[in-house]
């Protein structure tokens, strides 16, 4: 069994407060959550507007499987107007 994580640290730069921020949370969480059945939660910098860090857990028993869904879900979240990623941690175990 392998546990692919993903650390996202986002930055909403239009965003002005934290009920826009949780908008932009809840839409981004749900999206991921929907299309590829893993664990989200938005883990670090709650209160802080303009910064989302997202933590994402995905169960798996293939190395290649585990980074494919983690650069799909990459990919979904870049395709988001309202924020940019600014760092990704990625681990394998």
């Amino acid at each position: 069994m392998l546990i692919g994580t993903v650390k996202i640290r986002l930055h909403a730069p239009y965003v002005h407060s934290l009920k826009e921020k949780r908008m932009i949370v809840k839409s981004i969480i749900g999206k991921v959550k929907n299309r590829f059945n893993v664990s989200v939660a938005e883990v670090e910098e709650q209160d802080i507007h303009q910064i989302i860090v997202i933590g994402i857990a995905y169960v798996s028993n293939q190395t290649g499987m585990c980074d494919r869904i983690i650069d799909n879900m990459l990919d979904l979240i870049e395709g988001y107007s309202d924020v940019e990623i600014l760092d990704v941690e990625r681990e394998i175990v």
